[in-house]
């Protein structure tokens, strides 16, 4: 291992994420629409996170400013690994610093180090999984003494959501694009730390295609942003809310989350850009950039032939779709809602949301049917497409795992006859087979063994009064809706619940199953094997 390199990039990527919280000092001051003193906390929290931050990145970048070599697979996997992990741990100081609290009970307490660890790795992992209660303040005029009080300083709520729009495309891809240094090992970075795998036709050149990436992701950032605003959401809610869309991930400034907005229209445009972001971002490049000759010449539908062709966003739309009329039909026969229009609108909205991971929501799913949820635990597993910012097993590797048991099946009584993996018309690797065979099997033995670990050392305390029934399948649900970065789960952990009754230890095993998650295992897995830190 490299370590002198090793410090250089964590260096620069701690610095990276110092200076990124600048972006939410503005937040703290009159002039964006602030008032409260308790924001003086969240100033400050701010300025003592970004000192903090800057001066353990430019440390560990002094201790390696000399070294120039290349990087190698190793070394990427562990400037990945570690590289979430740093950021994790320097974007939990502004909720220390600044006097954030949450409800433990019915105590308020400071957020202790596991719950601003929890917060941060789930804003930055986009995974939107919460410990924080009463996100916005009690009514003007509220005189009662006992009515809850906002516990978390605005801007350091913009920061929460400013994770979600940092990690949504990745720190590293980010980091990549900003620095143009990084040479030959910034292909090594990107297969390591983008979702799925990179399109060589997007561009032969590493910092291009991230600069690419990059513009789309602030292009829908900055139309739905736009959208929003124009729907009648203030400006600092049309941003916060925008990052964790285009970022799958799902914190939201109020604690009804999207279901605050009483306007359809709101709720119809969310849904829209959550499945452009569960897309593949490849997608959207040959989109704007294939051959100009033959779009001029082509029909409007013509040119969204990448879109139409591809197998995956084929799947990927086809399941949105079963997965709506499914919870719709759920939904209708239970007579939950008056309107045909509700009804598409919450089914639709829940179903998007959980596959793409966001995990916005616009009412509490946990009260649908034990088939619905039942869906719905479903849908946590599958996630987005690849090369999307959202997360779960994706949509590709189910539709390789579908057409792997298919030539298996046929192995079973036509052994002689030999078939190749193929998908849009084109052989696959070998390899693959294996990669994707083996990719289930991590995520089953992760899930299974962390579920059982949760188990173990969860004193019960959320489950007290619904017994310890309950608590397996909520603990189940707390590893999935973790390991594919989906937000809430159900029961204890549910879409009006929340993570801030589970114990210390629990948290920082969720925390490390999001970034799993995030990273598709081997970034992080790699990090326990104790040989891959030696030299040779």
């Amino acid at each position: 291992m490299n370590w002198l390199l090793l410090c250089r990039m964590l260096g620069l990527l701690g610095m990276l994420v110092g200076g990124s919280m600048l972006f939410s000092l503005p937040w703290a001051f009159p002039a964006c629409g602030q008032t409260d003193t308790f924001e003086n906390d969240g100033f400050r929290g701010l300025v003592g996170s970004i000192v903090i931050s800057l001066a353990v990145g430019g440390g560990l970048y002094f201790v390696g400013r000399r070294e120039r070599d290349g990087i190698l697979r190793k070394e990427a996997l562990a400037i990945v690994g570690l590289g979430w992990l740093l950021a994790g741990l320097l974007g939990s100081l502004p909720f220390l610093l600044s006097g954030a609290s949450r409800h433990s009970g019915d105590v308020i307490v400071p957020m202790t180090i596991p719950d601003a660890i929890f917060e941060s790795i789930s804003g930055f992992t986009t995974t939107g999984a919460s410990v924080l209660t009463h996100l916005e303040a009690p009514p003007v005029g509220t005189d009662d003494a006992n009515a809850p009080r906002k516990l978390v300083p605005r801007c350091i709520m913009f920061w929460r959501s400013f994770t979600h729009w940092l990690g949504g495309m990745g720190i590293i891809v980010l980091f990549i694009a900003v620095l143009g240094q990084i040479g030959a090992g910034g292909k090594a970075l990107m297969r390591r730390e983008v979702p799925g795998l990179i399109s060589e036709t997007v561009r032969p050149r590493v910092r291009e295609t991230a600069i690419v990436m990059w513009a789309i992701y602030v292009g829908l950032s900055v139309i739905q942003a736009l959208l929003l605003w124009l729907e009648g959401l203030t400006f600092y809610d049309s941003l916060c809310h925008t990052f964790g869309t285009v970022a799958t991930g799902g914190f939201s400034t109020w604690n009804a989350s999207l279901g605050h907005y009483t306007k359809p229209v709101v709720q119809w445009t969310v849904l829209v850009f959550m499945i452009l972001a569960g897309t593949n971002f490849n997608l959207y490049f040959l989109l704007l950039t294939g051959n100009r000759s033959q779009r001029e010449q082509a029909s409007r539908w013509s040119r969204l032939g990448p879109l139409l062709r591809d197998p995956e966003f084929r799947l990927y739309l086809t399941i949105i779709s079963a997965a709506t009329v499914l919870l719709g039909f759920s939904l209708w026969r239970n007579a939950q809602y008056e309107s045909s229009e509700e009804i598409l609108r919450h089914s639709a909205f829940a179903a998007v949301s959980i596959m793409t991971t966001t995990g916005f929501g616009t009412e509490d799913f946990d009260q649908w049917s034990g088939f619905s949820r039942g869906l719905l635990v479903g849908l946590m597993f599958v996630g987005g497409c690849s090369g999307s910012t959202g997360g779960g097993i994706k949509v590709v590797r189910f539709l390789l795992f579908a057409r792997i048991l298919k030539l298996e099946l046929e192995n079973a009584f036509r052994p002689n006859v030999v078939r190749p993996l193929r998908i849009a018309g084109v052989n696959l690797e070998n390899t693959l087979r294996h990669d994707v065979i083996v990719y289930f099997s991590f995520m089953l033995l992760i899930f299974v063994s962390s579920w059982l670990l949760m188990l173990a050392i969860e004193p019960g305390r959320p489950w007290q009064d619904t017994g310890h029934e309950s608590q397996l399948l909520d603990s189940a649900t707390a590893v999935a809706a973790t390991l594919n970065n989906i937000g809430p789960g159900l029961g204890a952990v549910g879409p009006t619940m929340n993570f801030s009754l589970l114990a210390p230890q629990t948290k920082l095993l969720l925390s490390l199953l999001m970034l799993m998650g995030r990273l598709e295992l081997f970034a992080i897995l790699v990090l326990f094997v104790p040989s891959f830190w030696k030299t040779q």
